[in-house]
């Protein structure tokens, strides 16, 4: 049994849009356990699934992104496996991503809305399922949703964790092992992976088990490992081309952006080169694809490799320059899309998937490779059909969303409609541009076609069909949270100053 969860009362708005303060302490008190769930057929598969922190999507050898940055392990998983190419995140920020990863819904219905409020009663993770189903389950890692606490969650029988985001080399919080203090002993990818590996090597072959890794790399501040450190510094970086001030069409809360936390003039009140930050970014990734390389070689000694199901993920991507920001929330590619390779020679083969994915996906695909049917709650779909290139109804649109908070405060809320080949983004509470781009042509999105007449059919047409898909899942208030976090909301005085208003709102006054 795990620990009880500590919960805290805090401010959300309710569907109807009226406000209350409501005691999750309260709510928490004899939360029922899930229902079992119907079985398929399918004969249960060992799961592991490898999480990374604002791993973006095209930093991996294979997508050759820059001219260097190796990730052999990875790269074996694609080639042996399923490259999905275009999965996403609905919403692109660490707790979030997190709690859709792991209940199959939208931020604004299982309400983790940021990186600092509880996660409320009687959400249900899929572990859970698969826990009554006869799994072994286990959590290795950065939990980081909701609260800053380390304690063991439901639906794992084996835990071991830290405070918020930890620390890549020992700190004075240590770890979390099945609820006693562990001291931190080394370098954290390094130490996660042998935990993982103690875990996987003392299973029952007889019994399926599931293990969530959940790496802090590679978060900032990018800190490799010693063997790794310096891999990179004579490398050369590409600067991303939207990097540049000024481009027409440009929003003028995102031109504003970079003399902020997280833009390229001020980034993180402070001053750092982006080609360096993308080296150590890489260096700090390649523990994470060695770490895999070992436990890919444990499944094989076990006789389990190919009879597991191993689905590798970022809980969000991540902004190197990309139109002058660095971090991730906004709705931009490459914060939004991330890496997902899956591989289990028994379910499928290797190939491409070209459809839009997402992580509210995970959930019922676990449950569908433990031979559970998922619930008829959850947003997303089992994505193994897709893997197996069965010719199934997918769907043709992805909806985001990301929520302001007082502690971040550059970036507003933003929900945007991803089609394959348009995205419209819309924001609120600013007065500003919305953007819409053809990713067909402009993959970059440098050229924001609201910035000129003649798109205003296409726009109202997404729009409408955002607002259809929010109205339709209970997304139609906006989660309310009581102040939270260190407000990081300063500019550089010496820096750019604020940007002009785009030429579609300037028009003389009526004579």
């Amino acid at each position: 049994m795990t620990d009880p969860i500590d919960r805290r009362g805090v401010l959300l708005a309710g569907s109807g849009g009226a406000f209350s303060l409501y005691s999750w302490a309260a709510a928490a008190q004899d939360v029922p356990r899930p229902k079992a769930l119907r079985r398929t057929g399918a004969r249960p598969r060992n799961i592991l699934v490898v999480l990374t922190d604002d791993h973006r999507y095209d930093a991996m050898g294979f997508m050759k992104a820059q001219d260097f940055g190796e990730t052999p392990t990875l790269d074996r998983l694609a080639r042996e496996g399923v490259h999905f190419r275009n999965a996403f995140v609905t919403t692109a920020l660490c707790s979030p991503s997190r709690a859709s990863i792991f209940t199959g819904l939208y931020a604004h219905q299982h309400r983790v809305v940021d990186n600092n409020h509880p996660i409320p009663p009687g959400l249900t993770f899929y572990p859970e399922y698969l826990q009554r189903a006869g799994y072994d389950t286990a959590f290795i890692g950065k939990w980081h949703m909701g609260a800053e606490t380390d304690k063991p969650q439901p639906g794992f029988d084996h835990w071991v964790s830290f405070k918020g985001q930890g620390t890549y080399l020992p700190g004075p919080d240590g770890l979390n092992v099945n609820g006693r203090n562990v001291p931190q002993k080394g370098y954290i990818t390094d130490e996660l992976t042998d935990y993982a590996l103690d875990w996987i090597g003392k299973r029952d072959p007889k019994k399926p088990w599931m293990m969530h890794l959940a790496h802090k790399a590679v978060h900032s501040e990018f800190i490799p490992a010693e063997r790794h450190k310096g891999r990179y510094a004579d490398a050369t970086f590409r600067y991303p081309e939207s990097m540049k001030p000024g481009v027409p069409g440009r929003p003028i809360w995102v031109e504003n952006q970079r003399n902020s936390w997280h833009g390229v003039d001020y980034p993180y009140h402070g001053t750092l080169d982006v080609a360096d930050y993308y080296k150590r970014y890489m260096e700090t990734l390649l523990a994470v694809d060695e770490g895999l390389a070992r436990i890919m070689d444990l499944l094989a000694e076990r006789g389990e490799l190919d009879d597991t199901l191993i689905l590798y993920m970022g809980d969000n991507g991540f902004m190197f320059g990309e139109h002058g920001l660095i971090d991730k929330r906004a709705a931009y590619e490459e914060s939004m899309r991330v890496p997902m390779i899956a591989r289990c020679p028994a379910l499928f083969g290797a190939g491409t998937v070209e459809q839009v994915v997402a992580n509210i996906d995970v959930a019922p695909t676990m449950l569908a490779a433990a031979g559970l049917a998922a619930p008829e709650h959850m947003e997303g779909a089992s994505m193994l059909p897709l893997a197996q290139g069965k010719p199934v109804p997918w769907r043709k649109e992805l909806l985001y969303e990301y929520y302001w908070e007082r502690n971040f405060p550059q970036t507003p809320t933003v929900h945007a409609l991803r089609e394959d080949r348009y995205k419209y983004m819309h924001f609120h509470g600013i007065w500003d541009l919305d953007e819409l781009y053809d990713l067909a042509v402009d993959p970059h999105e440098t050229d924001n076609l609201l910035a000129r007449p003649g798109h205003e059919d296409l726009a109202e047409r997404m729009s409408k069909r955002l607002f259809a898909l929010l109205q339709n899942t209970d997304g139609m208030a906006i989660p309310l949270s009581a102040d939270a976090g260190e407000r990081n909301a300063l500019r550089d005085p010496k820096g750019p100053q604020g940007a002009p208003f785009p030429p579609p709102f300037l028009r003389l006054p009526k004579r």
